[in-house]
């Protein structure tokens, strides 16, 4: 059988991700699997050594990998929560380090369905944590080790804009004046870089980029850092998109971050709450163009589904700026944005109030498909069965599909994923149209042959999936499962 050019790049990476595991453990991995892909081109992989779980990175782009290894070090000396980094490879484009399981912050906002008291308990954690990356001692950090600039800059923020302008505006086709357009982009960078910057700013401080393991918070993905703004990843963390807090939790969680920064250093609150608008802005604008460049260009379309909720905070950073300001017409290109055609598709429509109830059953077909008990006469049957059952291995059998290795397991397999979006496409449609007409249940069941692996993983993953679209009410039963 012909073995594909990708196929070969893959088993060329593995026997050097091996290698790389015989100079530090002195021993091949046991198992191996992948992660799946993010908004960047590194990969990851979850290894398994002598029962211990690492994580696995390539990366081809050096200088960015010198970076994250550099602040990896720096951070973990000062006692911040960030992954362990234990061995970098000569050529360094593969490193080994500790692996923080798959619960993200926003993972967990979901599980708890946006549940206000942990969002403001896990959110006040987050920013006293951030507090302790941007109050390390500027002069001992070297900025130089920055990639790709050593501070947020003019040159940054104009790419960040530009990023905006060609790869959302332009892509979306939302018209606009070429030269008026870049005479405010440079009244706002102007604005912007007039603000003090001597902190370490973290880049990307969301929350998917921050992990939850033994009930502590980890940070990642601080490659990107360099000097800038406070005000920089409070707003990233503030108006992530996705996220979507309420106006009153963000204005709440500004107010409690200028109470413990203060205890740092003295802060000029409404100055900085002037600036930190201007700020907000210049971050949103940079993730419309993410959205257009991975969402439109690299047709990752769950990108595309924070579109939404960013205009909306768009909308509610407009409303805190002044009035009288430098860059009227970036606003009323902002406020073109929802006319777009190309734009509009992915904005709400009007909710009504919904009584639906949904029902997620795992069972297996040994047992038979379980009964519906309202007047309804059932719902969804999904039959799994047609995916790889890890049952057949030894290592799973006495495990199921909510556990960590079960769930590695079946999401390396991208049959899996594509039946996953299969599923969401279909129910997805069903439940739009059954909160239009007022229904108020909906059974979606999944069975495999044990109702134990593949059925117990879709369940759960369809949960996590309408609470983070419909956010109604959900129960998961488990018939195969001690309850």
């Amino acid at each position: 059988m012909a073995i594909s050019g990708s196929e070969l790049l893959i088993a060329d990476l593995l026997e050097k991700i091996n290698k790389e595991c015989i100079a530090y453990f002195n021993k091949k991995f046991d198992k191996i699997s992948s992660l799946p892909l993010s908004a960047s081109a590194r990969r990851y992989y979850r290894i398994y050594v002598d029962k211990k779980s690492y994580l696995v990175a390539y990366n081809s782009d050096i200088r960015e990998n010198s970076a994250f290894f550099y602040f990896t070090k720096l951070f973990y000396f000062n006692k911040l929560n960030v992954p362990q980094l234990f061995h970098t490879s000569e050529d360094k484009t593969i490193y080994i380090i500790e692996d923080l399981g798959n619960e993200t912050l926003y993972s967990s906002v979901v599980k708890s369905n946006f549940e206000p008291e942990f969002i403001l308990r896990n959110y006040k954690i987050a920013l006293n944590k951030l507090v302790q990356f941007q109050m390390l001692d500027t002069d001992k950090i070297d900025f130089e080790k920055c990639y790709p600039r050593e501070s947020f800059d003019y040159q940054s923020i104009l790419w960040d804009l530009n990023y905006f302008k060609y790869y959302f505006l332009k892509l979306v086709n939302v018209p606009f004046d070429e030269q008026l357009l870049e005479n405010d982009f440079n009244a706002l960078i102007k604005i912007i870089t007039e603000i003090k910057n001597d902190y370490f700013m973290f880049r990307d401080f969301q929350s998917r980029n921050i992990m939850i393991k033994d009930n502590e918070l980890y940070f990642i993905d601080y490659q990107g850092g360099r000097r800038g703004p406070l005000q920089y990843d409070v707003a990233s963390l503030l108006f992530d998109a996705k996220a979507n807090l309420t106006n009153g939790t963000k204005s709440y969680l500004l107010e409690y971050y200028l109470s413990i920064a203060g205890a740092y250093e003295t802060i000029d609150n409404e100055k900085f709450k002037s600036d930190y608008y201007y700020v907000a802005l210049i971050r949103l604008l940079q993730a419309f163009g993410a959205y257009g460049y991975r969402g439109y260009f690299e047709r990752k379309e769950h990108f595309l589904k924070s579109i939404p909720y960013a205009l909306n905070n768009l909308d509610f950073i407009i409303s805190k700026l002044p009035k009288e300001n430098s860059i009227t017409y970036l606003i009323e290109v902002i406020r073109k944005m929802k006319d777009s055609e190309d734009v509009a598709k992915f904005l709400f429509k009007e909710k009504k109030e919904t009584k639906l109830k949904i029902q997620l059953t795992s069972f297996s077909y040994k047992k038979g498909i379980p009964e519906d008990e309202t007047e309804n006469g059932g719902g969804f049957v999904f039959d799994c069965r047609c995916l790889y059952n890890p049952g057949r291995q030894e290592e799973f059998k006495t495990l199921c599909g909510k556990d960590q290795p079960v769930i590695d397991f079946l999401e390396s397999d991208s049959k899996v994923e594509q039946f996953k979006s299969n599923v969401f496409a279909i129910i997805d449609q069903a439940i739009d149209n059954y909160i239009e007409r007022g229904f108020e249940h909906l059974m979606i069941n999944f069975g495999c042959t044990g109702g134990q692996h593949r059925s117990v993983y879709f369940a759960e993953k369809t949960k996590v999936h309408l609470l983070e679209k419909y956010r109604i009410t959900t129960e998961v039963i488990h018939t195969n499962l001690p309850q």
